[in-house]
């Protein structure tokens, strides 16, 4: 989920009622924007300075959201708003961070030594008589300086965290000191005066102003700047011819002066480098007008993300990017399940054809004469495989039909292939549920038959990957039905069941919805007795089920605190599932009640054990769940004392995992409270 856009005014825009996404949405869009913009390691010279500022600065509020995700507070509307404007403070940052990691080196500095300090300038021209002293000011390239926009993103930061309510947001004391003394930091940059490079900004102004002077000074001025601007090499210059080109693209005739400013230096520096521009770089022009100059370059957005190739058959993944439908199968082929563009986790795999873009591809090659790369021919393996799915999908209208039958056998064939079908493919799927084949399955699993149930239930599974399929499927009147082979049907089924529950539980409403109709009880059920698969989908399905404040107190009646108190005292057995069950706790014990009954004696004595002879991951967890029961009852804190906790403390806060040292740093104040 994305911001909405800034307004004219973001105060005014961030103070409003709404809410335009969740607390935790919020908070992982807020994470998102700073490990996204933290993938910028190189920045042109003349903003690296700015720009490692700026990156330290973000990533030292990275402890601050990480605490809020951990502790998942409910916000007030204070907290949202200001964590609205860093949010988009943050955006602001990533796409400054992104144009000085790859933009245009010679536009970038044009923005940088901004004329503002003109006059000054030429008088200091007129001393080295470079320059005849004249009175007129030298036109502004751009109306806003590069500088001007590290204020702007520094004053946006500090605006938002300055008044931060720390208190309401149960933010450790020393990540909020942390953060209290970078926003310092930000609130005197803001005061900062720019430092340019002078003798950079009068070489600019020499080869800018200086038509018909003297060509070897002007060559020696274009050797020392190309220098400076690391402009020398063929690759570099490729480099900057493409960022000019883009450069002219999203300004769509826009500011055309400057521009042509900005491809004379470039043309100056290819030739000072001895490039043939028309046989080595290709020529960048511009037109009178800069109107609609398509041939510059080809739209990003027809350009796959991966292979950066004009798209042949665009597809649409779960996070809304798109990309070339062959490159992304092989990421996903390849065991990745996250957005390669955004980092996103992907909520299901299937792909949806962009035809919209298509067209427009297709359009624009046909207007400007560009052939498509035809595609490569598919592997034979590859082209026998699509056949036999081309094959099958012809049989699935049939198929569905079959589900309906009156005959038990046709019923148990139909929906067996129906389920290796919907594993296979996502154009599978999709068939599947456009021939009705969702309804016909919700009508079979009443089928008193447990092998018929089970292949049922897996095939909802399947088409469950899909977003429409999921509401289809809930609308449907599935919930009951699935939860009652949950409880009464085969061992696969039960757990086939529970990962459906899972996965229709993505949907906000539906985790309500379970709920209501009873789906914790059986999934607690087949946590205390079921298999080892079982155990693990029936843990991962609590999981997100008790993220609803309701679900909490269902979980807590249908016994999950002995269930899971079990499977963290066998942490050296099969199940290694101890993270699993403590991260369940660490959501039970922000209900009053689940509380009350996790924080006894010997859980709390099991926490510490785990916190001295853990995993790092236990470790983790247990100090986590600890911090939470600790900062709402007092005396459990001073029993973990009393069994040794802090001198376990103390070793973790040196040597263990970030999140581990922040936990048990934040442990340590809260310890000193008890004394």
């Amino acid at each position: 989920m994305m911001l909405p856009p800034a307004s004219p005014g973001d105060s005014e825009a961030a103070s409003s009622g709404a809410r335009d996404m969740d607390d935790e949405d919020l908070v992982e869009e807020l994470l998102a924007t700073v490990n996204s913009a933290r993938a910028f390691a190189e920045f042109r010279r003349t903003q690296r300075k700015e720009c490692a500022n700026l990156l330290r600065w973000l990533q030292l509020v990275l402890p601050l959201l990480e605490e809020l995700r951990d502790s998942a507070p409910p916000l007030t509307d204070d907290a949202y708003r200001r964590l609205v404007l860093l949010a988009r403070a943050f955006s602001a940052a990533r796409r400054l961070l992104r144009s000085c990691h790859d933009g245009s080196k010679i536009f970038l500095v044009l923005r940088s030594h901004h004329f503002h300090n003109g006059r000054c300038l030429l008088r200091i021209l007129a001393i080295f008589t470079l320059l005849p002293p004249r009175r007129r000011r030298p036109q502004a390239l751009e109306s806003e300086a590069v500088q001007g926009r590290f204020r702007s993103v520094y004053e946006r930061m500090n605006s938002a965290l300055d008044g931060m309510p720390y208190s309401e947001l149960s933010i450790s004391d020393e990540v909020m000191e942390q953060v209290e003394l970078m926003n310092a930091q930000l609130t005197r940059s803001k005061k900062r005066a720019d430092t340019q490079d002078i003798e950079l900004s009068m070489d600019l102004m020499v080869i800018l102003e200086h038509r018909d002077g003297d060509r070897n000074a002007d060559r020696a001025i274009l050797e020392r700047l190309a220098k400076k601007l690391e402009l020398q090499t063929l690759a570099d210059l490729r480099a900057e011819t493409m960022a000019i080109k883009k450069l002219i693209n999203e300004r769509n005739g826009q500011s055309g002066d400057s521009t042509k400013q900005i491809i004379e230096l470039l043309n100056k520096f290819k030739e000072v480098a001895g490039v043939d521009e028309k046989n080595v770089l290709g020529e960048v022009s511009v037109t009178k007008s800069l109107d609609k100059c398509p041939s510059l370059m080809i739209p990003n957005d027809f350009l796959c993300p991966i292979t950066f190739a004009i798209m042949t058959d665009p597809v649409i993944v779960a996070s809304g990017q798109t990309y070339e439908r062959r490159s992304i199968q092989k990421w996903l082929d390849s065991g990745e399940r996250t957005c390669p563009k955004t980092r996103q986790p992907l909520a299901h795999l299937s792909l949806a054809p962009n035809y919209a873009l298509k067209n427009l591809i297709l359009q624009w090659c046909d207007k400007n004469k560009v052939e498509l790369q035809k595609r490569e021919p598919e592997p034979a393996a590859e082209q026998d495989e699509q056949r036999q799915h081309r094959a099958a999908g012809e049989d699935i209208p049939s198929l569905v039909e079959g589900m309906s039958s009156i005959h038990l056998d046709v019923q148990r064939k139909a929906v067996k292939k129906i389920r290796m079908l919907s594993k296979e493919c996502p154009e599978n799927r999709t068939l599947i549920a456009d021939s009705g084949g969702i309804p016909a399955l919700i009508g079979l699993l009443a089928c008193p038959d447990k092998k018929v149930q089970e292949n049922t239930v897996t095939s909802l599974l399947n088409l469950s990957i899909d977003e429409s399929n999921k509401k289809q499927i809930t609308k449907g009147g599935a919930i009951p039905l699935i939860i009652e082979i949950l409880r009464s049907g085969s061992a696969e089924a039960q757990e086939n069941s529970a990962a459906t529950l899972f996965s229709l539980s993505m949907i906000d409403e539906n985790k309500l919805l379970i709920g209501r109709l009873g789906g914790i009880s059986p999934l607690v059920e087949l946590l205390k007795n079921g298999s080892v698969r079982g155990k693990k989908d029936a843990a991962t399905a609590i999981f997100n089920l008790v993220l609803n404040q309701q679900n909490k107190a269902r979980a807590t009646q249908a016994g999950i605190v002995p269930a899971l108190m079990k499977i963290v005292d066998d942490d050296g057995g099969a199940l290694n599932m101890v993270d699993e069950a403590l991260s369940i706790f660490l959501l039970l014990s922000s209900h009053a009640a689940c509380c009350g009954e996790i924080g006894t004696p010997p859980f709390i004595e099991k926490l510490v054990r785990l916190i001295k002879e853990g995993t790092p991951k236990n470790k983790e967890c247990a100090l986590s769940v600890l911090l939470e029961l600790g900062s709402k009852n007092k005396p459990m804190l001073v029993h973990a004392l009393r069994f040794g906790l802090h001198e376990h403390l103390s070793r973790i806060a040196k040597n263990g995992t970030s999140r581990a040292q922040r936990k048990a740093n934040s442990l340590i104040q809260l310890a000193r409270k008890c004394y």
